[in-house]
């Protein structure tokens, strides 16, 4: 695989317009693209599929009674190179392997903290591992931490 460069191409999966929103300027503020918002899996289904994201954003639940679990399973079946982050304010309903998923970041966040996440983010997806300590506002599958040589909850 190509390594990505920044700026990172993000896909977000929020089925909240005003959360969406903030996510979609907080992106875009730290020099990424959003590639598309989707709020449902149906609507990840949907997108074309020729331009694989090198990140996913994806809360857990969903419109249209979908859920981030089977938006997980839909993006590594289509783009197995991209980075899935689960975005949730239920981090407990996210299995213990994060169904192969590579992190959650809690919410509320504040803008600080997303915009650290993403910066470790980009690290570990341009130049990996990533040189920064793993930040409070993001946690690592187990791993995806052991791929990256840290133990999870690192800092």
């Amino acid at each position: 695989m190509n390594r990505p460069k920044v700026p990172l191409s993000i896909l977000v999966v929020e089925d909240e317009f005003i959360i969406a929103m903030d996510i979609e300027m907080m992106i875009e503020d730290a020099g990424h693209q959003v590639l598309a918002v989707a709020s449902s899996l149906q609507d990840v289904m949907a997108l074309p599929t020729d331009k694989a994201p090198d990140v996913a954003l994806v809360d857990m639940q969903l419109a249209r009674g979908s859920t981030g679990l089977q938006v997980n399973s839909a993006i590594q079946k289509q783009w197995p190179d991209t980075i899935v982050v689960f975005v949730t304010a239920n981090p407990k309903k996210i299995p213990d392997d994060f169904d192969g998923a590579h992190g959650v970041i809690a919410k509320p966040f504040s803008s600080a903290g997303f915009v650290a996440a993403l910066k470790y983010l980009e690290e570990g997806v341009c130049d990996p591992p990533p040189v920064s300590p793993e930040p409070g506002s993001f946690v690592a599958s187990p791993a995806f931490a052991a791929q990256w040589g840290v133990s999870p909850g690192e800092r």
